[in-house]
């Protein structure tokens, strides 16, 4: 075994623990008990089990992936109700009632996280968007290697569909989270994808990823390996052709050294460290931006947090982002 597929096996590694239930216990809240980096461990493994299906500003009603088991959690990710979807949409419409969720602005924004993240990595990305743009700034959580690319777009489209009516909508997509947003407006109705605005993809691999395929070698890996992780890694060929290409303007973000090199000795040519910036390049981008930025930390730079806000605005990046 060479160092390269050394490396794949240590990249991947994060997705496939991922892909496993943790045995024993009621895992239905994030325990909070023991040392802080360990009940930060245990909520981020939490995080990724369950997918949004209805967000309203930072409340959120979700789905647990591969059960009929659901929960609503409070903006302190504290869960207030769970059993029924029934259950859980009338406990979050007496919270409404109540007046401790506000409305939803017309101008709204989903910003979606990557594989083996939760939405809580988009936090500084959010945190800026809100500050900076006219609207209501959302994250969706999704189970992310617990379940494949059409599971994943079935949520978003559940929190689409429960937006007002008049909502104009637009995305921030990082990584993985870039084609789950292209896989949902494959799927959604000519209306839904109407009314987007824009989108934002920040290093999303929409030509498949080199490092991925790397990983799907080694025999253990292609083994274990499941959901949206699988699909990236084995079955690229299937999804590259059920991906849209937004009818909408749309903005690439891709980080890489600007030296034809990149940051990883693994990939040829220039690249974020996990995805080439060739791997993100789409026919018809409005705009296409590349940041010396690895993959892991776009969402913290404040470079990438401007660019966004500025497209997101004008559809365009502008002269100031640029290097």
């Amino acid at each position: 075994m060479n160092r390269r597929h050394v490396a794949a096996i240590v990249v991947f590694c994060g997705c496939l623990l991922g892909s496993f239930r943790v045995r024993g216990g009621d895992r239905s809240e994030p325990p909070v008990e023991g040392p802080e980096w360990l009940a930060s461990f245990r909520a981020a493994a939490d995080a990724i089990e369950w997918s949004d299906q209805r967000v309203e500003h930072d409340w959120r009603l979700q789905r647990r992936a591969r059960s009929d088991d659901w929960r609503l959690l409070d903006p302190r990710d504290r869960v207030v109700a769970s059993g029924s979807y029934d259950e859980c949409l009338a406990a979050l419409g007496k919270r409404r009632a109540a007046g401790e969720i506000p409305a939803i602005g017309r101008a709204t924004v989903l910003v979606l996280h990557g594989l083996g993240e939760s939405r809580h990595s988009m936090q500084p990305l959010v945190d800026h968007l809100r500050d900076a743009l006219d609207g209501t700034v959302m994250t969706v959580g999704y189970a992310s290697p617990r379940a494949g690319i059409d599971d994943h777009a079935r949520s978003l489209a559940a929190v689409v569909d429960s937006l007002p009516k008049e909502s104009l909508v637009s995305f921030v997509g990082h990584s993985l989270g870039g084609i789950v947003i292209r896989r949902w407006m494959a799927m959604a109705d000519r209306d839904a994808v109407a009314k987007v605005g824009r989108v934002v993809m920040l290093g999303s691999p929409n030509r498949g990823s080199d490092l991925a395929k790397m990983a799907s070698r080694i025999w253990l890996v292609s083994l274990l390996a499941d959901g949206a992780a699988r699909e990236l890694a084995v079955e690229w060929d299937r999804i590259e052709g059920s991906l849209a290409v937004p009818p909408c303007p749309f903005g690439i973000v891709a980080g890489g050294r600007g030296d034809g090199r990149g940051y990883s000795d693994l990939l040829e040519g220039d690249d974020d460290a996990v995805v080439r910036v060739e791997e993100t390049r789409l026919e018809g981008a409005d705009d296409f931006l590349l940041l010396p930025v690895r993959h892991a930390a776009m969402m913290k730079s404040e470079t990438v947090q401007r660019a966004t806000a500025a497209f997101l605005r004008s559809g365009r990046f502008t002269t100031s982002e640029r290097p």
